[in-house]
Parts: C-alpha cells; sequence; structure tokens
C-alpha cells in the first residue's frame, strides 16, 4: 500500500524579513534577510532589497524584527513523561538501573503515569500538552510518543510536531529507537537489524559504573568485529572512554548528548571533548522532565556551560549545530532540514531582536523571545502579532504576559488527539492530577489490562506505552502476547497505586512561565555549581 506523507508539501507561501541564521556548511549570517516559502519549502533567501523570486513578485513581505534560526531537532526525549516537575534525585546513583527501581521513582514518576496513561481522557491530553512544550521552545521534530490500543496495536503518535519514528516519507527516512540495553547474546541479532537501519537511537552505557560500560563490550561479535554501523547513534553513552570512541569512529557510528539528565542523576555525563577528537557527529536530547532540561532548547544552554567548563566546543555556533545540522545528519535528514537553505523544509524558529551575536543570543534568552515556529512551511505557534498574518483559525493563549497563537490543525491529524486544543489538555491534567489517587483507585478496581475489563469491546482506545516503565511495558507484553521469560519480573505484583501516589501539580509548560524550575536546579546534589549559576544567568 502506498503511504501518504505525514507532513504533505501543501503550506502557504509567504515571506518573512529579519536576520537568517543559515546553519550552511559555511554558517552564513544573513542580517538583512528574506526568506521565501512555498508548499512547505524554502524557495529562496535573499538579502532584503533584492529582486524577489520568481512567482513571488505580489506576495507582501513580513516584517518580522527577527532572527530566523533552524528549527530545534531532538533525538532523545521520552515525551509521555513530560507532563511532570523535575524531580529532587536523592542519590548519586552510577547506573540506571539503581533509580528505577526505588519506591520514591514509582511514587512520583512511573505511578502517576500509570494511572494518567490508561485514564480515558488523560492519554490525548498528555500528548497535546507535551507535544505543545515542545513546540513552544522552538522544537520541530523530536521522539514520537508511542500508543496501543485495546485491540492491542501499536503505533507512534501523528502530530505536527515531526517524529522520527514515523513519518511515511522516503525523503525522511525513518528511525528505530531501543531503550533496552543489548546483551552480548543478542549483539549478532541486534547487528542484523542495525545494518537494515538509516538510524537506530540506541540508550548506551548509561552511567558510570563497569555494569553500564559493558554494555558497550558486548557489542563485540564472537568474530571480534563489532556490531556498530553508521546508523547506530548512542545515547547517553556517560561510561564511553577514548578507544571506545575510537571504535565508534571506524564505523562512522554518532552520539546523542544529554547533559543536563546525565548530571542531575550521575553527577558526570559524556566525555564529549573525547568524541569530538574522533570526529563523532554529536546531537542533543534534553531526555525527559523528571530529570532533565524542560525542552531542548534550554538543553543547549547546559550544553554551553559545560562545553565552556570542559572546553569542548569553540564557538556558540558548534552548540546551536547540535540541535540543527548535526542532528539532521545523524537521522540522514540533512538534505531536507538542519540549515535554511533554497531547496530545504521550511522548519524555523524566530527569536525577537536583531542586533547582537545571534548565537549568544540564541543561548542567553528565554522561550519568551521565541516569536515564531514554522514547521514543513506552516505557521504553529508565535506571537499573535505575527500568527495574525495567516489566515487560519488558531487558539488564543498567554505565557507570562505575552500573548500567542497556536495553529493545531493537520490533515493529516492523529484520531487519538482529534482536535484537542492546549487549554482543554491543561485544564483536563491540572483536575487529572489533582484527582490522581481517586483515579488510581478506580484504576487498581478494574485491573490493568483493557482487554480484559471490556474496554476492547466498547470503542476504540488508546493508551500511553511507557517507555521507562517496567510496569506498563510488561502489561503491553501480555496484551500482544509476548510473554516470556525475560519479562516475568516486570509482570510481578506491585503495591497498588493508591497506596503509593498523591495530588501533583501539572509541570509548567516553559521556563519562563514556571516560578520553580530554576530554583529546584539549586537543591540538586549532583548537579555541579557551575551549571546552577550559569543557568539562572542565562535565562534572565
Amino acid at each position: 500500500m502506498h503511504k501518504i506523507p505525514i507532513d504533505l508539501m501543501d503550506g502557504p507561501q509567504f515571506a518573512l524579513r529579519g536576520r537568517i541564521v543559515t546553519m550552511n556548511k559555511t554558517r552564513d549570517v544573513i542580517d538583512d534577510g528574506v526568506m521565501y516559502v512555498d508548499k512547505g519549502r524554502i524557495a529562496a533567501i535573499a538579502p532584503h532589497g533584492a529582486a524577489a523570486p520568481e512567482g513571488f513578485k505580489d506576495v507582501a513581505i513580513i516584517n518580522t524584527r527577527s532572527t530566523i534560526y533552524p528549527g530545534l531537532i531532538e533525538l532523545h526525549n521520552h515525551l509521555s513523561y513530560n507532563i511532570l516537575k523535575l524531580w529532587n534525585v536523592p542519590a548519586t546513583y552510577t547506573n540506571r538501573n539503581q533509580w528505577a527501581g526505588i519506591k520514591e521513582y514509582r511514587r512520583l514518576i512511573s505511578g502517576p503515569m500509570n494511572v494518567l496513561g490508561r485514564t480515558p481522557g488523560c492519554v490525548e491530553a498528555v500528548v497535546r500538552f507535551v507535544e505543545c512544550k515542545c513546540l513552544m521552545a522552538g522544537v520541530t521534530t523530536s521522539q514520537g510518543i508511542a500508543l496501543f490500543s485495546n485491540s492491542g496495536i501499536q503505533k507512534y503518535y501523528r502530530g505536527v510536531v515531526r517524529n522520527v519514528e514515523n513519518t511515511d516519507d522516503a525523503d525522511l527516512p525513518e528511525s528505530l529507537d531501543k531503550i533496552s540495553d543489548v546483551e552480548a547474546h543478542s549483539a549478532a541479532k541486534f547487528f542484523e537489524r542495525l545494518k537494515r537501519q538509516s538510524c537506530l537511537l540506541l540508550h548506551l552505557c548509561e552511567g558510570t559504573d563497569e555494569n553500564a560500560h559493558k554494555h558497550f563490550t558486548d557489542l563485540q561479535l564472537k568474530n571480534g568485529h563489532w556490531a556498530i554501523t553508521d546508523a547506530l547513534a548512542g545515547i547517553h553513552c556517560v561510561a564511553l572512554n577514548e578507544e571506545d570512541y575510537k571504535i565508534m569512529k571506524q564505523a562512522r557510528a554518532s552520539v546523542v548528548w544529554s547533559p543536563l539528565s546525565n548530571l542531575l542523576l550521575y553527577g558526570k555525563t559524556a566525555d564529549v571533548k573525547a568524541a569530538v577528537k574522533n570526529d563523532i557527529t554529536i546531537g542533543l536530547g534534553s531526555d525527559w522532565s523528571p530529570s532533565g532540561s524542560k525542552n531542548l532548547f534550554g538543553e543547549c544552554k547546559v550544553a554551553r556551560l559545560v562545553s565552556r567548563e570542559m572546553g569542548i566546543f569553540d564557538n556558540d555556533s558548534d552548540i546551536l549545530a547540535l540541535a540543527t545540522i548535526e542532528a539532521a545528519k545523524i537521522l540522514k535528514w540533512d538534505h531536507e532540514l538542519g540549515s535554511i537553505e533554497a531547496g530545504k523544509r521550511a522548519d524555523c524558529m524566530l527569536m525577537t531582536g536583531v542586533t547582537g551575536d545571534p548565537y549568544q543570543q540564541f543561548l542567553t534568552r528565554s522561550e519568551a523571545a521565541i516569536s515564531l515556529v514554522i514547521i514543513n512551511g506552516i505557521p504553529r505557534y508565535g506571537y499573535a502579532s505575527l500568527m495574525k498574518k495567516f489566515e487560519k483559525e488558531k487558539e488564543d493563549i498567554t505565557v507570562g504576559k505575552r500573548k500567542y497563537q497556536l495553529f493545531l490543525q493537520q490533515s493529516s491529524a492523529d484520531a487519538a488527539v482529534g482536535a484537542l486544543g492546549l487549554q482543554a489538555a491543561v485544564d483536563k491534567l491540572t483536575d487529572s492530577l489533582e484527582r490522581l489517587p481517586e483515579l488510581a483507585k478506580e484504576l487498581d478496581n478494574r485491573g490493568f489490562n483493557p482487554i480484559s475489563t471490556g474496554i476492547a469491546n466498547t470503542k476504540p482506545q488508546w493508551f500511553l506505552v511507557l517507555d521507562h516503565d517496567d510496569e506498563a511495558e510488561g502489561e503491553r507484553l501480555r496484551m500482544q502476547g509476548e510473554e516470556s521469560l525475560d519479562t516475568s519480573a516486570m509482570l510481578a505484583p506491585a503495591e497498588p497505586l493508591s497506596a503509593i501516589v498523591e495530588k501533583m501539580d501539572l509541570d509548567a509548560i516553559t521556563v519562563a512561565a514556571d516560578r520553580s524550575f530554576l530554583s529546584s536546579l539549586q537543591s540538586q546534589r549532583n548537579l555541579p555549581a557551575y551549571v546552577k549559576k550559569g543557568l539562572a544567568q542565562m535565562y534572565r
């Protein structure tokens, strides 16, 4: 069956004036330029005052008074959890298996998400909220949200923020992601799968101890070769050393860096300096809100602080590259995205102001400075004064004291979310988190399995796949008939959720609208002082 691309090339024709940060090979900056867009693509970029390209003679130029950057591309996020506030990490861990099993984690993270992820009416609110959380920080591409239904079918959510795992577009080859570790006995099978992929995002060596590092050595095959190709993008890589990076270099593999989450959980992050020394392509990911940045825009700030402390990158433009053109290279999408060039798709974020160093401006301002976000040539979010230039039915919202508009309609919209607006999602989640113990009791009474409770015999119902939670993953496997000895621990009885969860507050959608985020970082035991101080200054 012929697949129809999720992002149809049918956007409006328009022209935007502003300072243009191209992120092309020579990283050209046009101080006063015009970007011409038609049917989802950048038709041309030119200095203001130059002749308009063919077909744009009668198109009015919109003066944005902003700097135009490529849209941000996120390669590591567990979006389903991003309604949760930052967790005050209680210890310094040495591998991810330590914190994922503690009681506090289930009480504050996995428990609440198990309740909301299986409560009808909450799932679509979670999906809409976390998608807008990306959008309002200039993120135009991220990892998708996985859903499963009461019929046992699993799919990736199709939204306005592009999903690397689900495009249905040959020009944007789909990625796979793998969170569980590759064990030595399955390395050969993993290698065969990897050879069929253009990009596979693998959680690799998350932690600082030998248990974490062993997951790299387990990739060595019995013949001495490595189950590594140029499709492998290792997420985290905290335990990798320079010798490991030399092996990665030979295979032209890449790395996805998540510095804030690494520092919060382990007090250490990947040796990115060694990765740069070995010419490894590097992308960036915020991980998730419980132990990471609120969004990729914020993670860029952390990357800059760590880079300056460790002497990693020479220029601020190198930091922006991690979230734009370098990320596109990892996905094998750089012919379509990652820079502002004629012929590429029009994914852009704009920040008000056209003076001063454009890279410093990007890294030292809050989300309140983001004036417009465009995905596939369609303006999706921005200041009301700019969004009103485009004749679409939009949702009015207020962030802080500023008026914004959202345009979330999409011809290929996922029926699981439909026409739900952001404010309706916020209201639903605020109420549900306030009633979390009550909802947990209802869930305990009917059990986790929507098939066995009769929901399957009614209308289609979608549930969140919680990719960081063994309890939820085990239930999904049981529904799909995939239970094995490997999943038995996941299916063990646990204390009822109603006995452990408590009322909670919804996370603020941006740092600019959050009075507690920066102060909560100050109490984090594993976060270096230079990051605490630096972030407080950068957001001001």
